[in-house]
């Protein structure tokens, strides 16, 4: 059983670090990296998107408005879209110096283009998923796709997934997420894992989570004994930041502990196949009972049933061989409590 790969969604939280720590969005953006490779994150995510391509200017807000108190979808996307090429391939560079996967989700054509050069894999978001020319324009590209399937009918995954195929893209991983801004533990419906599992057993299947972190990161644990093979989480360096998906996303801390959490699991799986362990063999022997004699017997007296009783260890006769040593006759004189054992019976 191998750990998941495990991707930190920085999406646009850079842009409020780089505000209340007074620096430029490149440079807090590479802070992220630098800082999820550091937890132990296989890879990055961004989002490349344009206000003006992404949302009419009228679009209401979907989210917690105590966090994120900005109630148009345009407003907020406009304060967090000022990156181009350029700084995503900066981005991308600096992600192979530092040994991590780079990613970004394109939000238009534009981006879909640009970032064909710089990633391996692209990232359909949930909100795309009956967008089917522009999946279909993705797919052409031939490229690996994780297709998130949050607030979609089973319908409609598979209608994108067949557009997907036809393009000749056959390694696809569907990202089960709940479209919920952060999503109730009681909402995570982590049991579609193992329903996507089932009605594609051709593709992988992993989870983008948008639950709020605990103390033992159960959530994406769970996720992961569910069959995710690809696990995303929001990532932030400061969880108290206003805005955004700070107040949802985990922190260095919390990726690292889900990252632990993934080895041990991995570590604990072990083997389908039920046999005895090497660190058994001691309590196999010493644990397990023996056919033990209550009673002092002469030589030539025979085994019946109210001489014995059953005592560890284990290292005499089995209890399951009984019957076979009842009535035989033991071949010397034995104390009462002494562990049987074949060679004390005469043929």
């Amino acid at each position: 059983m191998n750990k998941p790969y495990f991707i930190a969604e920085v999406g646009v939280n850079f842009y409020d670090t780089a505000k209340v720590e007074n620096i430029s969005p490149l440079e807090a953006a590479k802070r992220y990296i630098k800082e999820a490779k550091k937890a132990g994150a296989d890879a990055v995510k961004f989002q490349a998107y344009k206000a003006d391509t992404i949302v009419s200017k009228n679009s209401p807000a979907y989210w917690d408005l105590d966090e994120e108190p900005t109630k148009t979808q345009y407003d907020l996307f406009k304060r967090h879209d000022g990156f181009n090429k350029e700084e995503y391939q900066q981005l991308a560079e600096y992600c192979k110096k530092m040994d991590i996967g780079f990613m970004a989700t394109p939000f238009d054509f534009e981006s879909a283009d640009f970032l064909e050069e710089l990633m391996d894999i692209y990232k359909i978001s949930s909100s795309d998923l009956s967008n089917l020319p522009f999946i279909r324009y993705i797919a052409k590209k031939g490229k690996p796709i994780l297709l998130s399937v949050g607030a979609a009918f089973l319908s409609e995954i598979e209608e994108a997934v067949r557009v997907i195929k036809e393009e000749g893209v056959n390694d696809i991983c569907l990202m089960h997420c709940v479209l919920s801004y952060p999503t109730k533990y009681e909402d995570a419906n982590l049991n579609v894992i193992k329903t996507l599992r089932k009605v594609f057993p051709d593709l992988k299947v992993g989870y983008s989570d948008h639950t709020l972190p605990d103390e033992t990161m159960s959530i994406l644990t769970c996720a992961f004994l569910y069959g995710a093979e690809i696990i995303e989480k929001h990532f932030t360096l400061d969880k108290n930041l206003k805005g955004n998906d700070h107040y949802h996303a985990g922190d260095k801390i919390d990726i690292e502990r889900a990252i632990r959490n993934f080895e041990k699991v991995c570590i604990a799986s072990g083997r389908c196949e039920k046999r005895v362990l090497q660190c058994e063999e001691m309590a196999r022997k010493q644990a397990r009972r023996s056919i033990v004699v209550i009673k002092d017997m002469k030589k030539g007296e025979r085994i019946f049933e109210k001489n014995v009783m059953f005592k560890r260890p284990g290292t005499g006769i089995s209890p399951q061989d009984i019957d076979v040593l009842l009535g035989k006759a033991v071949n010397r004189d034995i104390t009462a409590d002494t562990v049987l054992t074949w060679d004390m019976f005469l043929e």
